[in-house]
């Protein structure tokens, strides 16, 4: 846990006049909490592409970044299952030339592959505080609306109750050939998710949003921050 790296992910992105962080820069501020997200390597010079596409292996995502660009799917930001370097390198011209001048770069990314997708977030009560959030995620978050609320902070009963509420909390279970989803896991990123809502007042929401299940293990796919002055 590294409060002292988030705060000053935060208060950098303030200075510049941001008021959201990019997905990159969320992802650190979760990472610096000890959520787990996806390996990635953020590029604006695109002599540096082979490296990383080395470092982080294939296949890959490639996603434009800004604290500008909050939903990069209707641009056509996102490129997916990348399997060689041309492939890349065409994905890096094409995220640039869409970007237009936007401040930001492309993310070089992990392709994680899970059939399960969850919803994660925080959002700032003007009377009880800051609450987390969970859910079903994926692009059908907003139809099923399939959540449940805790006060923060959360202990690990609270964090487990959550995920018993949700009508889908089958989804958590062994089935059709999945594992289980980890739920120790999952009930440490609900704990840490609502401890940044205490710790840091700068932040006055996080989505995150994709958060899939690979394997047993949830990983942050996407990830933003929204912050507003303490």
């Amino acid at each position: 846990m590294n409060k002292d790296r988030a705060v000053k992910i935060i208060h950098e992105a303030m200075r510049r006049g941001h008021k959201t962080l990019s997905e990159y820069e969320s992802k650190q501020v979760l990472a610096a909490y000890d959520i787990p997200v996806t390996k990635e390597i953020l590029l604006k010079d695109k002599n540096h592409l082979e490296k990383a596409v080395a470092k982080i292996g294939y296949p890959l995502v490639m996603k434009g970044c800004s604290p500008e660009i909050a939903h990069k799917t209707e641009k056509g930001l996102i490129h997916v299952d990348i399997r060689n370097i041309k492939e890349a390198k065409k994905a890096f011209n094409e995220i640039m030339a869409g970007l237009k001048g936007v401040d930001g770069g492309v993310l070089v990314q992990e392709m994680i592959k899970g059939r399960r997708e969850l919803v994660m977030g925080m959002t700032r009560d003007a009377q009880f505080g800051p609450c987390v959030m969970f859910g079903l995620g994926g692009i059908f978050t907003e139809i099923l609306k399939d959540i449940s609320f805790r006060r923060a902070p959360l202990k690990k009963r609270n964090a487990l109750d959550m995920m018993k509420e949700i009508r889908g909390h089958k989804i958590l279970d062994a089935v059709r050939g999945m594992e289980a989803a980890d739920k120790i896991i999952l009930a440490d990123m609900l704990i840490n998710v609502g401890r940044i809502g205490m710790e840091i007042p700068e932040v006055s929401e996080i989505d995150l949003n994709p958060v899939i299940i690979y394997k047993s293990k949830p990983v942050v796919v996407d990830a933003l921050i929204v912050l507003e002055k303490a």
